[in-house]
């Protein structure tokens, strides 16, 4: 009698969509990555936070006290990007899946996590709002800026800014693994340069106090849907980069 071998994530079916599957499973093989590091990042900005404005509250300070510790695991999706790609487009190969279905999955595993930290960001929101701060006026997840549009809004700008940082995470490894630390180092100072010298042009041209109402008109929600656009952006520019790898 002849065994049948139970499929897994090691095979790769024909189907395009199989395939992205699988590399979102493969992504998920180390939760730590995608799932518990961030909620640990999450967990513990709340938690210092708390106790940081339970001891502002026992020495009698009135008023709202506003923590932005919510943005932390923001900046750790730029690891899980880099990570992302480092890690797992070696494994991938192996497993004979094409570069567009790797950067796809990856998307999509970047995504799930993401919006499961929106998620968890508009929660703490929401209890903050029926709690009045944990009853000391201290809010985490509730940033007046970010709510005025509602919590759906919200929960969108968080999941937004979260991606946007991811992809470019995911495009400087790829620029590493591209060409080396030479490369990425040289673009970077070139990224840098640039943004000095825009901020050197609008101060030339006095444009400052327009940029500040432009920010302002715009609010959170726009900024968000610009940023949405910048991460489309980036992403073209990081499969383009995928691409070219050698084999």
């Amino acid at each position: 009698m002849t065994a049948v071998a139970e499929p897994s994530i090691y095979s790769a079916p024909t189907a395009p969509r199989g395939r992205i599957s699988n590399v979102v499973r493969l992504q998920f093989l180390n939760l730590w990555t995608f799932v518990w590091t961030p909620l640990c990042v999450l967990g513990g900005s709340w938690l210092i936070s708390l106790l940081i404005n339970a001891i502002i509250n026992s020495a009698d300070v009135s008023g709202d006290k506003v923590s932005y510790g919510a943005q932390a695991p923001l900046w750790y999706f730029l690891v899980i990007g880099i990570m992302a790609m480092a890690y797992t487009f070696p494994f991938s190969q192996a497993m004979t899946i094409t570069r567009r279905e790797f950067f796809l999955g990856t998307l999509g595993a970047a995504a799930i996590s993401s919006a499961g930290m929106a998620l968890l960001f508009v929660a703490f929101g929401l209890i903050e709002q029926a709690t009045d701060g944990y009853g000391i006026n201290a809010y985490f997840g509730y940033l007046e800026p970010l709510w005025v549009s509602g919590p759906l809004a919200a929960g969108f700008e968080f999941f937004v800014f979260s991606m946007l940082v991811f992809i470019f995470g995911f495009w400087t490894a790829t620029v590493y693994r591209f060409g080396g630390a030479k490369v990425l180092t040289a673009l970077l100072f070139a990224l840098a340069f640039a943004l000095v010298g825009l901020a050197a042009l609008v101060t030339w041209q006095e444009w400052w106090p327009s940029v500040g109402r432009w920010f302002v008109d715009t609010g959170a929600l726009g900024l968000a849907f610009w940023g949405l656009a910048a991460a489309a952006v980036f992403s073209a520019i990081s499969y383009a980069t995928l691409r070219r790898l050698p084999a």
